[in-house]
């Protein structure tokens, strides 16, 4: 498969998230894309049957889907920090979550997905269409 072998599914309208995903989509293969975006919320709801709000990261090659604090810690881990790094943002996520919420105006709070769960099939067909439109996003947000 051509482009990326994951993809971050962010929120979007969190001007720190979004640089963050910007950042991380200089690890190789790793695209991002917003919450918010259509392509996003049809492969939330292929793979868990509703659309929760939280932070996940689709690895299509190792048929898993990282959310929450596990996304966080696996992010950690491919850019190369120390394992410590990967730890104290996993223990700490909900913290950060809520910092990040309430300085960049967030009006809820992520949803409660913080496991490893294995790609659905049917979401599994939709990652082409997260790709794409992972490529679809501006090179910077401003």
């Amino acid at each position: 498969m051509d482009g990326y072998d994951a993809v971050l599914i962010y929120d979007g309208e969190c001007p720190y998230c979004s640089v963050a995903a910007r950042t991380l989509e200089a690890l190789d293969r790793i695209g991002a894309i917003s919450w918010y975006d259509g392509a996003a919320q049809a492969f939330l709801d292929a793979q868990f049957g509703g659309t929760p709000f939280a932070m996940f990261l689709v690895d299509h090659r190792r048929g898993r889907v990282y959310a929450g604090r596990s996304a966080a810690e696996e992010l950690a881990d491919r850019a190369g920090t120390p394992g410590i790094v990967g730890s104290l943002v996993r223990d700490n996520y909900d913290r950060i979550a809520k910092v990040v919420g309430v300085a960049s105006g967030r009006g809820r709070d992520p949803d409660d997905y913080h496991e490893i769960y294995p790609l659905d099939d049917d979401a599994a067909g939709r990652f082409e269409r997260l790709v794409a439109a992972a490529s679809e996003q501006p090179e910077s947000i401003a």
